[in-house]
């Protein structure tokens, strides 16, 4: 026996003796009152105490005393099964699927006492259990997948970087594939620094409280700015480019959280869209709502796809699996859950994609330039 299982008996027997010391002390005050009452009427009707030996009330005090001992143990011992039935039972699953879960086995479910209109405190205990165990489960099989995700994609442009890294040590290799070798090199390390950057904003995002820092400003300024950013990369491609950005709308949010919603947007849309395509940038107010939209002319998606498409590490279409790597939706639906905006995706396979975030907007306010 362990010195815990030891602690446990011998608090268990404390708590058997203190019980009894509880019920002995309600028979005794019970059956005191109960005998003051009948004596006090007896001795009132026909005077029969004061013609009682001593002898006789000395005995029938030891068979009271020793009556109040075998009820207070009867009712003692009742308890105890009572007890042990109604809360040591339902205690005991609680604590056994308490321990396999701690061991790792999340598919623990415990079976309810009652059923139908009968259900007792227990009963809502081990329910509220069973969907705390589910979710685990789900957080289990998410942290799971994530790992082997991670792996997978760390893994991809490692050994691209090793294949090129050992091509560029053959001797007498000319200029030419020396050349196309860096370009690989350099591209595959772009490709694991996003991965690497991406995974760290999204774990921030998702293990953290976020309070955002929140501001007025002009946000078709702020769109103009982060497009801007991508002019090298759209004209490389000879994508023709179509803005039409409401003047004055104006948003009280984090402007440096928001950027990066648009900066993803605007990455896939160029990264996806075949050349020659063309992309375009809309910005409408409906009410209260600042309406944004990103279209492209790439290769679209299917309605499975666009059901998951926000997921971590989802790529539907594994043919451009090189392009991306799956966590720039996850991050941008993640900042727009954070800012309390909404986002939403339209797409037809091989038509494009469109993109509508919602956002509420500010009327008649003093206009604030985002902090860089």
């Amino acid at each position: 026996m362990t010195g815990q299982e030891r602690s446990i008996r011998i608090r268990r027997i404390l708590f058997s003796l203190r019980r009894f010391f509880i019920f002995f002390l309600m028979m005794c005050f019970v059956v005191t009152c109960c005998m003051l009452l009948f004596l006090g009427q007896m001795q009132r009707d026909i005077g029969l105490a004061e013609d009682l030996p001593r002898t006789v009330i000395e005995q029938a005090a030891k068979y009271t005393f020793f009556n109040i001992l075998f009820l207070s143990l009867l009712c003692t011992i009742v308890d105890a099964i009572w007890r042990r039935f109604t809360v040591g039972r339902p205690v005991r699953r609680i604590v056994r699927a308490a321990e396999n879960i701690m061991q790792g086995d999340f598919s623990v479910r415990i079976p309810p006492i009652h059923g139908g209109d009968h259900l007792d405190g227990f009963d809502i205990v081990i329910d509220s259990f069973n969907r705390m165990a589910q979710e685990l489960s789900g957080i289990e099989t998410l942290r799971t997948d994530f790992i082997s995700n991670v792996s997978h994609e760390l893994k991809t442009p490692l050994a691209v970087i090793q294949n090129y890294g050992t091509l560029l040590q053959q001797t007498g290799l000319p200029d030419e594939k020396r050349l196309e070798y860096a370009k690989q090199l350099t591209e595959a390390a772009r490709r694991l620094a996003s991965l690497i950057t991406n995974i760290l904003k999204l774990n921030k995002l998702e293990n953290q409280q976020i309070f955002p820092a929140r501001q007025t400003y002009d946000l078709g300024e702020q769109l103009c700015e982060c497009l801007l950013g991508f002019e090298h990369a759209w004209e490389e491609k000879n994508l023709d480019i179509d803005t039409q950005l409401a003047e004055e709308v104006y948003v009280n949010t984090d402007a440096e959280l928001l950027s990066l919603v648009w900066n993803n947007l605007f990455s896939n849309a160029v990264k996806f869209t075949d050349a020659g395509g063309s992309i375009s940038l809309s910005l409408k107010a409906e009410g209260d709502t600042a309406v944004v939209q990103v279209t492209d002319t790439g290769c679209g998606i299917s309605p499975e796809v666009g059901r998951h498409i926000f997921e971590k590490f989802y790529q539907g279409d594994p043919s451009h699996a090189a392009q991306g790597n799956g966590l720039g939706l996850a991050l941008v639906k993640r900042v727009v859950d954070i800012i309390g905006g909404d986002i939403s995706v339209e797409s037809s396979l091989g038509k494009g994609s469109t993109f509508t975030v919602r956002l509420r907007r500010v009327v008649h306010e003093t206009v604030q330039t985002p902090s860089e």
